[in-house]
């Protein structure tokens, strides 16, 4: 009877602890997607951008906000009141109409910044079967080339 219930106590304690790491671990992958995944348009080397579900492609057509806000693919945004303003290189707008600095055009500047090295292969993380000897733009989406692994 004495080990019957040590048994269940440290089997409780186990069950506890598996279910708080499990659930931190989920929390934490959740809130990191969120805050990488932000779906908005941007100006991007002189070209209006659309983020969505993580993936970046030239933007094709005017986009209204869920402000009001009207984005146009020549970077002038036109608010709900009828302010108007043009997007400026790093600019970014969410669906919500706000506006701030992208924080997804820090990380592709610094790619930019990199010396060239010799014998690296570039290619679209899209299309694979797009590469080059040296940085660019994907010929088919416009996205910036990577460095193949």
């Amino acid at each position: 009877m004495k080990n019957t219930k040590m048994l269940a106590k440290m089997f409780t304690v186990m069950l506890f602890i598996a279910v708080s790491l499990t659930a931190s671990n989920t929390y934490a992958q959740t809130k990191t997607k969120k805050t990488m995944m932000k779906d908005c348009c941007m100006m991007k080397d002189g070209k209006m951008m659309v983020m969505k579900d993580g993936k970046s492609m030239p933007m094709d057509k005017d986009m209204k906000m869920k402000n009001g806000t009207t984005c146009m693919v020549n970077g002038e945004c036109v608010m709900k009141d009828g302010k108007k303003m043009t997007m400026k290189e790093g600019d970014c707008i969410d669906m919500n109409g706000k506006m701030d600095k992208c924080s997804m055009m820090t990380k592709s500047k610094k790619m930019k910044t990199k010396k060239h090295t010799m014998g690296m292969t570039y290619t679209c993380p899209m299309h694979p079967e797009v590469t080059s000897d040296k940085q660019g733009k994907c010929p088919k989406c416009g996205m910036d080339l990577v460095v193949k692994k």
